[in-house]
C-alpha cells in the first residue's frame, strides 16, 4: 500500500472594518476586530488519490459561491472537485458572502475570500510529507444543550409563517419561567483526527463538535468565536505554532450553549465563555492524544454525489398573507425592538422563496482516512442525524455546513412541533422528507467505502 502524504496551511481572511456581518435577523456592520479569521487547509495524497479539506471562519457559504472556486482549484492544482471539502465553522461574528434573512452579502468580501481560498489551495498542495494519523474521541456533553424547549400550555409560541402556535420554542428569551423541558439530546462527543509526520512532528489536527457557536461578543465585532480559541489552545498545549488546528461544526442544528435552565455556569464577560469552553475542550483532546493509536499506512478514499431535493411548498392563502405584510412594511426601519419583527422577516422570505427553483442539487460527500469515516453535508442538521450515523459507523463524524448551505434540515417529526428551525425561509426550505433522504444516501456512500476497505 502507498504511503499517505499530507500538508497543512492557513491564511488570514479577516475582513476590513465596515464589512457586513450576518447570522442574525438584521444586518450588522463591523466596527471592531477581536481576533483574526482564518481559512485552514489540509491536503492528503496517497498514490493517485488526493483530498483537500478547507475549514473557513465564516457563517455560511452556498455552492453558487463555492462551485466556481472549486473549479478553479481543480484547474490550477488538478484536485478533483469531488475530492474537495470546503466547510464553514458557522461562527456568527464573521464576514458575509451570502444573503441570510435581512443580512446581505458583502460583494467586496466575496471577491477577497474567493481569492484567498484559491491562494490557500495552491499553497497547501506543495511539499507534502509522509504522515501517520490518529482518530480520537472524548465525551464533553457539558458544553452542548438543546435550544428547543417544550413550554407550559399557557405560553403561546407563535409561528410567524403559519400564524399558528408551535409546540416548542427555540431560545425562549424572557420566558424562562414557562419552560417545561428540553426537546432533545445533543451529541456530546468531540471527535478528532490528528496528523503527524512519521517522526512525530505535528502537521494538523481536525476536530468536530456539535456546538452551534458560542456568540459571546458584541454584535458588531469580528471574532472566530470558540473555534478560534480552540485552535489557539490546542496549539499551545501541544507546543506547536506550525500545526494547523481546525474545529469543524458537527450536527448542531438545535444545539447551542445559551442555557435557559442553568444559565449561570459560565463567565459573562465578552469572549470569556468562548475561551472557557475552548480551553476545556482542548485540554480533553490533548489528554486523549496520550493514548492515541496511530495508523502508519491509512488508506484514502473519497466519493461524492448530488441528491435532488424538493422545496417545501406553501399554501396560496399564506402566500397572500405574506404579500400583504411585505407591502405594508418598511424593512429599512426594522429592529429587534419591533414585536412583529419575525412576522415581517418571514413574510419577505416567503416571497423570495417563490423565485427559487422547485428543486435543488444537494451535495453529499463521504471520506475515509484509514479506519475513520467522515460525512460532509451542506446544511444545519440536528443531533439525531449525527447520532444515528454514529450508531452505524463506529469511527465516524459528520462535518456540516460543507460544500453548500441549504439551511436547517430537521428530522421529519420535528416539523410537527414547529420552532424556529422549521419556519419556512431561505434558511429552511426543503421538504419534511429531506433529512431521511439525505441520511439514507450518505449511509449508502459510507457502506460503499466500508466495503471497499474489506476487499
Amino acid at each position: 500500500m502507498s504511503m499517505l502524504y499530507a500538508n497543512a496551511s492557513q491564511i488570514d481572511i479577516t475582513p476590513p472594518l465596515g464589512t457586513v456581518i450576518n447570522g442574525e435577523f438584521t444586518c450588522r456592520y463591523a466596527n471592531a476586530i477581536a481576533d483574526p479569521l482564518y481559512a485552514k487547509a489540509i491536503y492528503l495524497r496517497q498514490g493517485r488519490v488526493k483530498l483537500l479539506l478547507i475549514v473557513v471562519d465564516i457563517c455560511v457559504m452556498k455552492r453558487e459561491f463555492l462551485d466556481p472556486i472549486k473549479a478553479e482549484i481543480e484547474r490550477q492544482t488538478g484536485m478533483p472537485i469531488a475530492n474537495q471539502l470546503i466547510s464553514s465553522t458557522h461562527a456568527h461574528s464573521t464576514g458575509s458572502v451570502a444573503d441570510l434573512l435581512l443580512a446581505h452579502a458583502d460583494l467586496g468580501y466575496r471577491k477577497l475570500l474567493s481569492e484567498r481560498l484559491l491562494d490557500l489551495a495552491t499553497l497547501v498542495v506543495e511539499d507534502p510529507k509522509p504522515v501517520k494519523i490518529a482518530f480520537g474521541r472524548v465525551s464533553k456533553p457539558e458544553h452542548v444543550t438543546c435550544r428547543r424547549y417544550h413550554m407550559k400550555d399557557s405560553y403561546q409560541a407563535n409561528n410567524p409563517v403559519s400564524g399558528l402556535t408551535d409546540r416548542v420554542k427555540t431560545n425562549p428569551f424572557g420566558a424562562e419561567e414557562n419552560i417545561v423541558e428540553r426537546n432533545s439530546e445533543p451529541d456530546g462527543e468531540l471527535c478528532y483526527l490528528g496528523i503527524q509526520t512519521i517522526s512525530g512532528t505535528w502537521i494538523a489536527l481536525l476536530a468536530n463538535y456539535g456546538l452551534h457557536y458560542v456568540g459571546d461578543c458584541p454584535r458588531n465585532t469580528i471574532s472566530a468565536d470558540y473555534f478560534g480559541y480552540f485552535a489557539k489552545a490546542v496549539g499551545q498545549l501541544l507546543g506547536t505554532t506550525d500545526a494547523v488546528i481546525a474545529m469543524t461544526n458537527g450536527t448542531s442544528g438545535e444545539v447551542n450553549i445559551w442555557d435557559f435552565i442553568d444559565g449561570n455556569r459560565y463567565p459573562k464577560e465578552d469572549h470569556a465563555k468562548s475561551k472557557f469552553i475552548a480551553d476545556d475542550l482542548a485540554s480533553a483532546v490533548v489528554e486523549s492524544l496520550k493514548v492515541a493509536d496511530w495508523e502508519l499506512d491509512p488508506e484514502l478514499h473519497c466519493v461524492a454525489l448530488d441528491l435532488i431535493l424538493r422545496k417545501r411548498l406553501i399554501s396560496s392563502e399564506l402566500l397572500e398573507r405574506a404579500n400583504k405584510i411585505v407591502k405594508s412594511t418598511d424593512y429599512e426601519q426594522l429592529s429587534y425592538s419591533d414585536e412583529d419583527l419575525y412576522e415581517k422577516v418571514y413574510a419577505r422570505e416567503q416571497l423570495l422563496l417563490e423565485d427559487h427553483p422547485d428543486s435543488v442539487q444537494f451535495p453529499i460527500q463521504s471520506i475515509r482516512i484509514g479506519k475513520t469515516q467522515i460525512g460532509a453535508l451542506g446544511g444545519e442538521f440536528f443531533a439525531a442525524t449525527g447520532l444515528s450515523l454514529k450508531s452505524i459507523f463506529p469511527q465516524y463524524f459528520t462535518i456540516t455546513m460543507a460544500n453548500d448551505y441549504v439551511g436547517y434540515v430537521p428530522p421529519a417529526h420535528e416539523f410537527e412541533k414547529g420552532g424556529y428551525e422549521t419556519w419556512r425561509a431561505r434558511s429552511s426550505f426543503l421538504t419534511e422528507q429531506a433529512e431521511a433522504q439525505i441520511k439514507q444516501s450518505l449511509i449508502e456512500l459510507l457502506n460503499e467505502q466500508r466495503d471497499v476497505n474489506k476487499r
